[in-house]
């Protein structure tokens, strides 16, 4: 199997600094490859040198001829003035895009139909022109998708989709990712990009992890902790959910004699003991709570008579959709919401630590280890007290780091400081509003650890199915009645309601027939979420359509000297078509009026 791309001996530098040295590796035409490492070690540099973007120092990066590339930075550059439309599916005719099934799929998936194809990309948020983005790299044929954190600014429905869509979708894949599960979802082979070099491992990031281990059990003595904290992650991810281990298959006796000693991640009824002694029965009661957010025609309700107990111990995982009302719902706890009706009881030993998703209220004019000791100079994390400058080096920031400016940190490196001065304010109640945003898979082992052995209530919102279903003992969902639902099920459960929900959905929006066939005409602006349920189900009853329309296409191929069969296959394809052409019109109309 020929490579479509190939790096030989390339190295890269920016100024003094070497970012990649002699770097030889390869891209075949059906790899699914994850690239992880740590935050500036050189991964976003390996895919500019391997779309062109970029040139090596040295060596010399070929590609196969005619290969067509898509790739999405994490920039999200967009041309000023675009829409939707012009970004996703250019000049094509109406007819002609909105007939491909894939195209329709990508739309649907990502949202941008509900969003509105005339939207000036101008006027959206930074997640949603990530998704413009992301939509416009998915809807080509491309040999090859280069993607940098893909799953950025997408709830987990979203990143479930993206994973079942690139699962199917044929060619290779290239994908710099934070995202554990999606490693394991989609990812056959991961690179890691560490010390200047790429190191590849077979299997997503249960066998990443498993590899790491293995090598550093014959490390040195000073890798010792290192080598343990891979060990209780390898632990976890053997004991965890079945699917963790079914792609790829572990080596289960290397595997099992790694983690023979490892005991489990925490002991829940320990903590739990803990934390009652630090704060009480009571934690947070939300009772009959109402909140609701905009005015006029642009007025949600977020919240609807909401009743929610949160408890000592307690380690709660908020999930939903975007938009939901995550972010509100925090922000209740936290006291910087009131609710328009009912009220939320705070217990009175509960000293709240709150990381929000803004990072700009870290002090810019000092550096790393003055913002650090601003907070306290010694604290006891894991059971272990440790100095300023120890608690900064765990959290990523080496001795020579710890004098940069804050200004100058980057943004992965602004979160990890944030969580430390949170750390340090000895909370006994945690509220983390998507903590994983610009974090790198060891930072996140590191925050795990942390968190393992940390006695307090912890809620986390986040669309990091990994992180919630490691550090989380129970799950809530925020559905479309306005109400918190406990999911006994976890999130597995959440996207089953989810489906069957939508399904649901669809079935009491089935639009009537008239004599003509012809469905009448869907829901539009009146109903914006009728109107988007109703696009869902018009997607799948094109798809069904397509199918039926290239089943009818190959009996007329398989019949062709049988003419009586042939006049019964052409009637019935003649119905499908004008159904097709029926439903492909509404779909269009209801993407207009939204």
């Amino acid at each position: 199997m020929a490579n479509l791309v190939n790096l030989e001996n390339v190295s890269k530098s920016y100024g003094t600094t070497s970012v990649l040295e002699a770097v030889s590796l390869g891209i075949g035409d059906r790899d699914r490859i994850g690239v992880v490492g740590r935050n500036g070690g050189g991964k976003s540099t390996l895919l500019r040198m391997i779309t062109g973007a970029e040139p090596p120092d040295t060596g010399r990066s070929t590609a196969t001829g005619g290969l067509q590339i898509a790739s999405v930075d994490q920039a999200g550059h967009l041309n000023a003035g675009s829409t939707v439309r012009d970004l996703v599916v250019g000049d094509a005719a109406e007819h002609v895009w909105a007939g491909d099934a894939a195209v329709r799929e990508v739309l649907t998936g990502l949202g941008l139909a509900a969003l509105g194809l005339d939207t000036l990309v101008d006027r959206m948020s930074g997640g949603e022109r990530r998704r413009v983005s992301l939509a416009a790299a998915l809807v080509t044929d491309a040999d090859l998708l280069v993607l940098d954190e893909p799953t950025n600014h997408l709830d987990i429905e979203g990143v479930t989709w993206l994973a079942e869509y690139l699962n199917r979708r044929r060619g290779a894949l290239l994908a710099v990712t934070h995202d554990r599960w999606f490693l394991d979802a989609v990812c056959t082979r991961t690179w890691e990009v560490i010390d200047g070099s790429v190191r590849s491992f077979d299997g997503g990031y249960a066998a990443y992890v498993l590899a790491r281990a293995e090598r550093d059990r014959q490390a040195s003595a000073s890798e010792a902790r290192r080598q343990n904290l891979l060990r209780k992650e390898l632990a976890w991810l053997r004991r965890g959910p079945p699917a963790r281990t079914s792609k790829p298959k572990f080596r289960i006796e290397a595997a099992e004699a790694l983690i023979a000693d490892v005991p489990p991640a925490r002991s829940a009824v320990e903590l739990r003991a803990l934390s009652a002694k630090r704060l009480g029965r009571t934690v947070y009661d939300v009772e009959d709570v109402t909140l609701a957010v905009g005015s006029g025609d642009s007025a949600r309700t977020l919240f609807s008579g909401a009743t929610w107990h949160v408890g000592p111990g307690d380690r709660i995982g908020i999930i939903g959709v975007n938009g939901s009302g995550k972010t509100h719902l925090l922000r209740l706890l936290a006291g910087e919401l009131a609710p328009d009706a009912g009220k939320v009881v705070i217990g009175q030993t509960v000293r709240v630590g709150y990381l929000s998703q803004n990072v700009t209220e870290l002090p810019s004019q000092l550096r790393v280890i003055e913002a650090v000791t601003e907070v306290r100079s010694t604290a006891v994390l894991g059971g272990v007290e440790q100095s300023a400058s120890q608690l900064a080096e765990r959290f990523g920031f080496a001795n020579e780091r710890q004098w940069t400016p804050v200004s100058d940190l980057s943004g992965g490196e602004r979160r990890r400081l944030q969580l430390l001065r949170l750390l340090l304010t000895q909370p006994n109640v945690l509220l983390l509003d998507e903590p994983t945003n610009d974090l790198d898979t060891d930072t996140l082992a590191e925050l795990e650890d942390l968190l393992d052995s940390w006695a307090g209530t912890l809620v986390v919102v986040s669309h990091d199915r990994y992180l919630v279903e490691r550090v989380c003992d129970s799950t809530v969902a925020l559905l479309d009645d306005g109400s918190i639902a406990a999911l006994p099920g976890g999130i597995d459960e959440y996207l089953r309601r989810r489906a069957a929900d939508l399904r649901a959905a669809e079935q009491a929006s089935q639009p009537a027939v008239g004599k003509t066939g012809k469905p009448a005409k869907p829901a539009g602006k009146s109903d914006p979420r009728a109107a988007r349920k109703e696009l869902s189900r018009l997607e799948r009853e094109i798809s069904k359509l397509d199918r039926r329309e290239a089943e009818l296409h190959q009996a007329l191929a398989e019949h062709a000297t049988d003419y009586a069969r042939i006049s019964e296959l052409d009637t019935e394809l003649r119905a499908v078509l004008e159904s097709k052409d029926a439903a492909e019109h509404s779909w269009l109309e209801l993407s207009e009026e939204l």
